[in-house]
This record gives C-alpha cells, sequence and structure tokens, in this order.
C-alpha cells in the first residue's frame, strides 16, 4: 500500500515539473510563415537635412481692385464694343449711352455763353465810355455802369459754368474702363434704358498681381511676431514683407512665391484667427491666359523659421498609439525597439521631420509594421529610406529569400501600423 502511493506522488511530481518546464518564457521572435526564420524587415536609417519650419492654410484668390461700372446718364444704350471676358486697358470703351440730347443741351448752354460774352463786352464798352466821359456823367451813372460790367462778367461765368456740366454730361454718355484688367459680361444689352448712377452695366477686375486671402490661427501669429523679434524670421531685404508660397488645384508643392503685405488689425474672438493676406504676381504668357483668377482656391505655405538641420523618415514608418506618435527602431540586437517620438511637418518629397525622440545613427523599420511586436528578434533588409510612390521590400522570412510575393503597396498604405487602444 505504501509502495503504491510512493509511486503516485512521483507520478504527480513528474507531472507537475513538465508542466512547469514547459510554461517557463521562452525570448520572443517574428517566425516566419510556418515557424521558420525570424522575419525580413525593411529598415532604414533617417535621413538629416536642412529644412525650413512652416504652416499650411488654406485660402482664397482676390483682386486688387474690384469695379462695378455703372451708368452716369440716363437714356437708351446704343453700342457696347467690347468682346465679354476680355481684358481692357483703362479708358477703353464699354458701353455708349445715346449722347444727342446731351449734345443739344451743351449746344444750347454754349450759344448762352456766347450770349453772355456780348451783353458783357456791352456792358464793359459803356463802363469805359462813361468813365472817359467822367466830367458829363454824373457819379451815380458811373457806378452804375460799373456794376453792369460786373454783372455781365458774373453771367459769362455762370453760363460758362452751365456749358460745362452739360459738357461733361456729355462726355458720361460714353462709359470707360476705370482701370487695367478684365471685363465681365453684359449685364445690360444695347437697347436698354439705363438709370444715372443706379445701373449697373458690368464689372471689371485687375488682374496682376492677385492677392490671396487667408485666416491665421492665435497661435501661429504669436509664433512669428516672436520669431521675428528674436531675429529667426527676417522680413525680404529693404521692407517688411514676408515670403509666402501658394500651390493651385492640381498642383504639387507650392510653386508660385508672394509676400504676405497685409495682416489684419483685429483678432476674430470667435474663431481666434486673423485675417492674412498675400500678395502673387500673375503674368500673362505671350499667346496664352494668365493663371489666376479671383475666387480660385489656394493652398497657402507660411515659412516661420530660419533653415535648420532635421531628421526625416517615410511617413508610413510612424505608428500612432493612443494619439501619440512612435516608431520602430531595430536595435544592435536585432530587437525590436519602441521609441515614442515628436513629429514636425510634412515635407514635399513625402518624408516627416521627426523633431525629438530618434537620431541620425539609428535604423528604423520601415515595412512590415503591423508584423512587428517590441522585443521580436528579426532580420534587417537596409535600403535607402522610401518615399511615396516608390514600392517597398516585402516582409520575408530567410527560408523563402528567392520566391515570388507581393510587395506593399506603391503608396505604403499596407504597411501602416493600425492604431493601438
Amino acid at each position: 500500500m505504501n509502495a503504491r502511493l510512493v509511486v503516485a506522488l512521483s507520478v504527480i511530481a513528474g507531472s507537475v515539473l513538465v508542466v512547469t518546464v514547459g510554461c517557463r518564457p521562452s525570448q520572443p521572435t517574428a517566425q516566419g510563415p510556418g515557424g521558420g526564420q525570424p522575419t525580413v524587415v525593411p529598415a532604414s536609417k533617417p535621413v538629416q537635412r536642412e529644412v525650413t519650419e512652416f504652416v499650411e492654410y488654406t485660402g482664397r484668390a482676390d483682386a486688387v481692385d474690384t469695379i462695378g461700372v455703372k451708368a452716369r446718364a440716363t437714356g437708351f444704350l446704343v453700342q457696347a464694343p467690347f468682346r465679354e471676358g476680355a481684358e481692357v486697358k483703362k479708358g477703353d470703351l464699354l458701353f455708349e449711352v445715346d449722347p444727342k440730347p446731351y449734345q443739344a443741351q451743351l449746344d444750347q448752354a454754349e450759344s448762352q455763353v456766347r450770349v453772355a460774352e456780348a451783353q458783357a463786352e456791352l456792358a464793359h464798352a459803356t463802363y469805359n465810355r462813361l468813365k472817359d466821359l467822367s466830367t458829363a456823367a454824373s457819379k451815380q451813372e458811373l457806378d452804375q455802369a460799373r456794376a453792369s460790367a460786373a454783372a455781365a462778367d458774373a453771367q459769362v461765368k455762370a453760363a460758362k459754368s452751365t456749358a460745362e456740366i452739360y459738357r461733361l454730361n456729355l462726355g458720361y454718355t460714353k462709359v470707360t474702363s476705370p482701370i487695367d484688367g478684365q471685363v465681365s459680361r453684359y449685364y445690360y444689352s444695347v437697347g436698354n434704358l439705363v438709370s444715372q448712377d443706379q445701373t449697373l452695366l458690368t464689372t471689371v477686375v485687375s488682374t496682376d498681381p492677385v492677392q490671396g486671402y487667408f485666416d491665421m490661427d492665435e497661435r501661429t501669429l504669436l509664433r512669428i511676431r516672436n520669431a521675428i523679434n528674436t531675429g529667426k524670421v527676417k522680413p525680404r531685404e529693404g521692407s517688411d514683407e514676408l515670403p509666402v508660397f501658394m500651390g493651385l488645384e492640381g498642383e504639387e508643392g507650392f510653386p508660385h512665391r508672394g509676400t504676405v503685405d497685409f495682416v489684419n488689425n483685429v483678432v476674430n474672438p470667435s474663431t481666434g484667427t486673423i485675417a492674412v493676406r498675400g500678395k502673387f504676381d500673375n503674368p500673362k504668357p505671350s499667346n496664352g491666359r494668365r493663371l489666376l483668377s479671383p475666387g480660385m482656391f489656394l493652398r497657402i505655405r507660411l515659412p516661420i523659421g530660419q533653415s535648420h538641420s532635421a531628421i526625416l523618415v517615410v511617413d508610413r514608418a510612424i505608428g500612432s498609439d493612443q494619439g501619440l506618435k512612435f516608431v520602430y527602431v531595430i536595435d544592435a540586437e536585432k530587437k525590436v525597439r519602441y521609441r515614442r517620438v515628436k513629429t514636425g511637418p510634412l515635407e514635399d518629397d513625402g518624408l516627416r521631420v521627426i523633431e525629438d525622440g530618434l537620431k541620425p545613427d539609428e535604423i528604423v523599420a520601415v515595412g512590415a509594421i503591423q508584423q512587428l511586436r517590441p522585443g521580436t528578434e528579426v532580420q534587417t533588409e537596409l535600403i535607402p529610406m522610401p518615399t511615396p510612390g516608390a514600392p517597398t521590400m516585402p516582409a520575408k522570412p530567410d527560408a523563402t529569400k528567392g520566391q515570388g510575393g507581393k510587395g506593399e503597396g506603391s503608396k505604403g498604405e499596407d504597411s501602416k501600423p493600425t492604431e493601438k487602444k
């Protein structure tokens, strides 16, 4: 009986020992398909180069001058010789109101001028004759003659002023462009009756330069002002204007350079933003068309610092963990390390600035991000830092080298890490 109990206890103790040994943790390793060799992970060293801090906004183009062309004389339109939508010069004829009534009024006024001049000539002759015959004329007669001559001179001036008014009215029958620019369509065609200072005939907008308005947040405004005060941002030499860059819909980057020429004098308290305006050249190519028109959507990039050295990685190598950014770094022991980083702006080539948390000589995983876990052991395949649009090498175990396989998407979407909850 005792022998059986001893054997049973020995069997139980052996089982417990086997279970305990089997439950001991082992070193994690990223295995390939079928439990083969460690995963081969595409990795790159960060890019180090000179960058400039900037902020980006959206805005709208607007003309420097926008003028509504109104009729300054009442009457019927008799001609509109311009082509709708064409560019016009200052002084070009746009519309003409029937000038015949105004010409008749001017002719009548000029006749009244001639009558007044004749009466003034007679009055002066009478006065001069009485003045020469001072012994024969009384003092009262002489005063009356002098007053009549002065009144006649006043009548001439009044008649000339009336004639000038009618001459202006006749000139107002010709409606010309007030500026160089582009004219809109006919709001009223020939034959319509228009009213003085009321009827809007068309509009003319200036074409070069063009302004771009955008709303800047208060925090950025303070950053820029502090940067200017400390010398980190310097206006263009010889002026107070800051450089600004602009891109249009469908364009890559911000190829158009301009200057900030206006910042509003008050911050909107309901939005916490302030209106800012940039000015951009809009030349007309030979046998071409101007690129910018008022109302266009604009992408604005505003530099807010001097050029400085920075570390950059491809955007798809950066993961998000509850709103915090991180990358996977491969250390000297070929193990994956979780590294929290502080990210900066995205450059035009798709590389993201890393402001803190990464060193230039460290190796960053740029592919197979979803398969990696901190502490796992991997094999790395060093490649140049990829840019969006260039395919990356797929992750593969050593045992499967040389076999075909699908690479990650050309835009790197498959390699983006999932956000941890």
